[in-house]
């Protein structure tokens, strides 16, 4: 029998925003809630808040425009934002500037239909950035993956409600939002013959390949109560990574799977990422992406959260080179050019006492693609960086070159958790300052055991915890994973690693230099 990893459980029964600024409008009373107007239908949720701004999202159930009334305390003021239509998913996003620093906000979201009467309200709580003092958020990834969707008996998915009890100040997704190649049945049997079932819907059954389905898997994920709860009050900062398309995918492959009837994963990509950007509290000019603030439709971005504070998400997916063994003596890409250089200008520019760079893929796990190929940055090669790893070199170098410190990396994407510290003294490569990695994941999917690590960049496993078994189940929580980082008023920076019990596993205060 093959071995079974989370890469090869994949099928079967397992398996217009507008940037405006806020007007001196004064609010008009609350609206009620009037039968024929237009409703929510998934919640409300915040994004990317800064110090002084972030975006915000809704849905609704037919053509209405969204309407933002923005306040802290008695004093408010409304936005008109842009209309959700079906070319949206009637999705709509508005973009708030001119915040204060710390401030708590409630930001109420309703729809205005055609007649101009605004419909069912919402309230999307966000907390800005402290331009000073501390804060806090969590991490994870791998949401309703490998045929393990929304289980009403267990609560739905409990692991949110987990990381929304902590009261973060933010959370970053890093990845995986959803399982657009996982087919989710009504009932699955686990190995000890408990039978889990799931809240089932048309476009999960099968693998998304038109821009409907990719939109369902969205749509699914969020009709998890816990999920809705928490987006609604904890700002959410999203990374997309394989599985919105499909596993392992890159661009340019051409798919050799009966599943599938189109087979260009660019045609796919496409689709699962306007879906991706429609549904993701992600700043951009329409929920296309056609225009982002740079006039660039790109996922990857900082976002400045004070004194103590940068976060860089990336996109290591969009730029990818072919998944091939990695050996290539040349550099390939996994940021590709621009990305690596937008990166290490932005860390050089950086005056956040943190950097922290969240991460589709850890940099040490050795991932295979099948027999030959990786999918991952480590190519199973413990000497000098080659193909992939070139790039990553590269990175790490321009860092210890330009002396910027405390640089914290986050991700999740292998279905466990660990603390990794990369250390020259111990590497192939030497020509970087050493740096911790923490992985955390799943959050609602298939555990797995811990993977092997390639010794290019060093990497000691300080801590590891898996399943205990291949594909195990959220059942338990003792398997399923985030990352809690909190930040004090002096810099310090405790990082611990939990499962979904809220069980702290392990933890380490890092002071800054």
């Amino acid at each position: 029998m093959a071995h079974l990893t989370r890469r090869t459980v994949l099928g079967g029964a397992l398996a217009s925003a507008g940037t405006l600024g806020l007007s001196t409008r004064r609010a008009v009373a609350a609206p009620l809630v009037v039968s024929g107007r237009p409703a929510l239908t998934h919640g409300v949720m915040s994004g990317d808040v800064t110090t002084s701004g972030g975006v915000v999202w809704a849905r609704t159930d037919r053509v209405g425009r969204l309407v933002a009334q923005v306040g802290s305390g008695r004093s408010r003021r409304v936005i008109r934002g842009p209309w959700a239509t079906p070319d949206t998913d009637h999705t709509a996003k508005i973009t708030l500037h001119g915040l204060r620093p710390g401030a708590e906000y409630d930001v109420r979201l309703a729809f205005e239909g055609q007649d101009g009467h605004l419909g069912e309200e919402g309230v999307a709580h966000l907390r800005t950035a402290p331009s000073s003092g501390r804060q806090s958020f969590v991490w994870t990834g791998d949401t309703a993956g490998q045929g393990w969707g929304i289980n009403p008996d267990l609560g739905g998915m409990v692991g949110y409600r987990t990381m929304h009890a902590l009261r973060p100040d933010f959370f970053i997704h890093s990845g995986d939002t959803v399982y657009a190649d996982n087919p989710i049945s009504a009932s699955v049997t686990e190995p000890d013959g408990q039978v889990w079932r799931n809240v089932v819907i048309p476009e999960v059954t099968e693998v998304a390949q038109t821009l409907g389905q990719f939109r369902g898997r969205h749509r699914y994920n969020m009709m998890d109560a816990n999920i809705r709860a928490m987006y609604a009050d904890v700002p959410v900062l999203a990374q997309w990574d394989d599985h919105e398309t499909l596993n392992n995918w890159y661009p340019g492959e051409v798919l050799d799977d009966s599943r599938y009837t189109e087979r260009r994963v660019d045609v796919l990509a496409a689709r699962a990422k306007q879906a991706w950007r429609e549904w993701q509290p992600i700043g951009d000019d329409d929920a296309r992406g056609r225009r982002t603030s740079d006039g660039r439709n790109r996922i990857y971005r900082k976002v400045a959260r004070g004194r103590h504070l940068d976060v860089f998400c990336l996109d290591m997916r969009t730029f990818k080179s072919p998944n091939t063994a990695g050996t290539e003596p040349y550099r390939t890409a996994i940021l590709g050019r621009e990305q690596t250089d937008w990166l290490i200008r932005e860390l050089r520019r950086s005056r956040a006492t943190w950097k922290v760079i969240a991460a589709d893929l850890p940099l040490g796990v050795i991932v295979p693609d099948g027999p030959v190929a990786q999918e991952s940055v480590a190519n199973r090669d413990p000497g000098k960086p080659l193909g992939r790893e070139l790039e990553i070199a590269h990175l790490l170098q321009q860092i210890k070159r330009h002396d910027v410190r405390n640089v914290l990396w986050v991700t999740a994407d292998v279905h466990y958790t660990a603390a990794h510290h990369y250390d020259p003294s111990r590497a192939a490569f030497t020509d970087f300052t050493p740096f911790w990695e923490l992985v955390a994941g799943p959050i609602s999917a298939g555990a797995f055991s811990p993977g092997v690590m390639d010794a290019t960049f060093g990497p000691q496993v300080v801590f590891a915890k898996g399943a205990a078994y291949a594909n195990q189940s959220p059942r338990s929580g003792s398997a399923h994973f985030f990352g809690h980082v909190a930040i004090a008023e002096d810099g310090l920076l405790t990082a611990g690693l939990r499962d979904i019990t809220g069980s702290v596993l392990w933890s380490r205060d890092l002071q800054p230099e």
